[in-house]
């Protein structure tokens, strides 16, 4: 009997140890940007750039004033044409990015087709706000 709890003990402590926690975690944080950085990237995708500048992380919001984000993004976007398909492509969690407070960050790559511009990759960067919310602190078009 004891040899059985022994081995039930291990297998229990080898299954919850703290990288498998963080691991999910991770995992939870992904799902949590994903959502955050989809439905950010439908503002932008129907020209409502100063909703998007609203709805950003408090580190985006403090770089750039929402009149500038909007002819940024507005200019950025019009010369591509709209958007034809959009996919998913990656997420990789990070707590350390170049320029960018210690945090929690998803690093999400789309590859995206627009009017103009047949392949494109949209990169954008949810983290974790002070108010626990997921939300884009960057957006990038390669």
């Amino acid at each position: 009997m004891r040899l059985v709890l022994s081995i039930v003990l291990l297998v229990i402590a080898c299954t919850f140890t703290p990288q498998n926690a963080r691991s999910e975690d991770r995992n939870l944080a992904v799902q949590h940007a994903l959502k955050a950085a989809d439905a950010w990237l439908n503002l932008i995708d129907e020209g409502k750039y100063r909703e998007s500048w609203a709805e950003s992380a408090s580190f985006f919001r403090s770089k750039i004033s929402a009149d500038d984000w909007a002819k940024m993004a507005a200019a950025a976007r019009n010369s591509l044409g709209p958007l034809i398909s959009r996919k998913f492509k990656l997420a990789a969690y990070a707590s350390n990015l170049p320029g960018a407070p210690a945090g929690q960050y998803v690093v999400i790559e789309y590859d995206a087709s627009y009017a103009n511009n047949k392949s494109v990759i949209d990169k954008v960067t949810p983290m974790l706000d002070s108010d626990g919310q997921w939300r884009v602190s960057g957006y990038r078009i390669q």
